[in-house]
């Protein structure tokens, strides 16, 4: 059975992670939906998920303020994994960690050829089975040089700080908030090509970007070297 996994990047539902969900889905802000948001720019039957063949397709379902995907207005779209789904307010990230790294490791190989890449389901999920062990390999290479490869695999990820005072998550979750509204910003405009393996983003989107890199800069600073 073919599965589909949405992590929601903007919007009230921010953070959250629809995993492995059974296509077809649907999406909206009714009870009912697979894929439920709580948004009210969201039509209570917003759009639609299927398979066909290898496949998957997004349908908007004739709602009131349309679907968009890497920034274009769409009826009737294929999802790639790292696609952009913009519904209502909401912002929605398409595909697993491992999906996202299979694609791109296999856009980045065909870079230099003629066309994209067209993977197949079952290569893509053969793929990100091997992203997973090659970024074992990465981190087992890395120890022995001190560096560290980035991925956004949740085995990759540091654990937050525990048993915080109210105060301290409330300040945290406020860091966080800041940060995440700078790189919402830079990237909401986004300029992408038809099979979104290029994505152009402006000048004044790309200082915002270094700007939200030196905020984490200082703030690393400061955790590690705190005044007073």
């Amino acid at each position: 059975m073919r599965t589909v996994t949405f992590l929601v990047l903007e919007g009230v539902d921010k953070g959250r992670v629809f995993r492995d969900l059974p296509v077809p889905v649907t999406i909206g802000r009714e009870e009912g939906n697979a894929l439920r948001l709580n948004d009210e720019r969201v039509s209570r039957y917003h759009a639609k998920i299927q398979a066909e063949d290898s496949d998957i397709l997004l349908t908007d379902l004739d709602s009131t303020n349309g679907t968009r995907v890497n920034g274009a207005s769409i009826q009737i779209r294929r999802l790639r994994p790292g696609d952009q789904v913009a519904i209502g307010r909401s912002m929605l990230l398409f595909g697993t960690m491992e999906e996202i790294a299979a694609r791109r490791a296999g856009v980045v190989s065909a870079s230099g050829g003629a066309g994209a890449q067209t993977v197949r389901a079952d290569e893509l999920a053969a793929a990100g089975r091997l992203a997973v062990a090659a970024s074992a390999s990465a981190r087992a290479a890395d120890a022995e040089h001190h560096t560290k490869a980035w991925t956004a695999f949740d085995s990759d990820l540091p654990p937050l700080p525990q048993k915080l005072t109210p105060a301290q998550a409330a300040r945290l979750a406020e860091i966080f908030d800041h940060l995440h509204r700078g790189l919402t910003t830079a990237v909401e405009n986004i300029d992408a090509n038809e099979d979104g393996t290029e994505v152009r983003i402006g000048f004044a989107e790309w200082q915002t970007i270094q700007a939200v890199q030196m905020l984490l800069a200082r703030y690393g600073r400061s955790v590690a070297e705190p005044e007073g």
